[in-house]
C-alpha cells in the first residue's frame, strides 16, 4: 500500500489540523494497516498507542474507528475493547456478487464523464503500469492497483457509487492480501488493468464495464484456486 505513514511529516508546523481532518488521516492509516494485514484479523487495536504513534488525541481515532466499524473493519466489543474484524472467507462469493455489478457500472461512468483532469491522471497510471513491467515488487504492485481502482471510483462522479465501492473493495483486499503469496497470476491480473484504462481513454463504456467484470470474477476464481 502506499506510504501514509509519513502523513504526521506533511502536516503544518504552525497551525494544528482541524478535527475532521485528523480523523480522515486516523481513518486512512488505520485503514490502510487492518486491509493489508499490518493488523491482523482478531488482533486488539489500542487506541492510545495509535494516537501516540499519529501524534493525535483520542477522539479522531474514535471517529475513524466508528466509520471502520461501520465499514466491517473493525469490530466493537462493549468493555472489552476493539478488534480487527475476523476475515471469513465464505463472504468472498457475495463480495465478488456486488463488485461485479459495481465495478462495472463505475468503469462505465468513468468512461462517459472523463474529463481533462481525470484523463491525465489515468495517463499516468498507464505509465506507471508499463514501467512496473518485469519488477518483482509485489507490495509496490498493490499498491498501483489500489490507486488504479480508486481512480476510477473518483471518475465515475457519483460519491455513492465510490463510497459503496470503497467499503467492498476494502474487505475484497483483506481477503487478496490473505492469501497474496500464493496467487499464481498477480503479475497479470494487476496488469490487466491497462486495457480497462485504455477503453476508459477511448470512452468505451460497455468495453470498459465488461472488463472490470471480468477482472474481478478472474481474481475470484483464482483466490478459491488456493484456498
Amino acid at each position: 500500500m502506499s506510504d501514509i505513514s509519513a502523513l504526521g511529516g506533511l502536516r503544518e508546523t504552525h497551525a494544528p489540523n482541524p478535527p475532521a481532518l485528523l480523523a480522515d488521516q486516523a481513518y486512512e492509516e488505520l485503514r490502510d494497516r487492518l486491509v493489508t494485514l499490518r493488523i491482523r484479523p482478531g488482533e486488539p487495536i489500542d487506541e492510545e498507542r495509535l494516537g501516540q504513534e499519529l501524534a493525535m488525541g483520542r477522539t479522531p481515532i474514535r471517529e475513524a474507528i466508528k466509520r471502520l466499524a461501520l465499514e466491517n473493519l473493525v469490530t466493537v466489543f462493549p468493555r472489552r475493547g476493539t478488534f480487527a474484524a475476523e476475515i471469513n472467507i465464505k463472504d468472498l462469493a457475495h463480495i465478488t456478487e456486488v463488485r461485479m455489478v459495481l465495478e462495472a457500472r463505475a468503469a462505465a461512468l468513468a468512461a462517459e464523464r472523463l474529463t481533462a483532469t481525470t484523463r491525465s491522471e489515468l495517463d499516468s497510471l498507464i505509465a506507471e503500469l508499463r514501467a512496473s513491467r518485469g519488477g518483482e515488487d509485489m507490495a509496490a504492485l498493490m499498491a498501483l492497483d489500489t490507486r488504479i481502482h480508486r481512480f476510477i471510483y473518483r471518475a465515475c462522479d457519483n460519491p455513492f457509487l465510490a463510497e459503496t465501492l470503497q467499503r467492498y473493495f476494502n474487505l475484497s483486499l483483506r481477503i487478496w492480501y490473505l492469501v497474496i503469496d500464493r496467487l499464481p497470476h498477480l503479475f497479470q491480473r494487476v496488469h490487466e488493468h491497462e486495457t480497462m484504462l485504455q477503453a476508459i481513454a477511448a470512452r468505451e463504456p460497455e468495453r470498459a464495464a465488461q472488463i472490470a467484470a471480468g477482472h474481478v470474477d478472474t481474481f475470484e476464481r483464482e483466490i478459491r484456486s488456493v484456498l
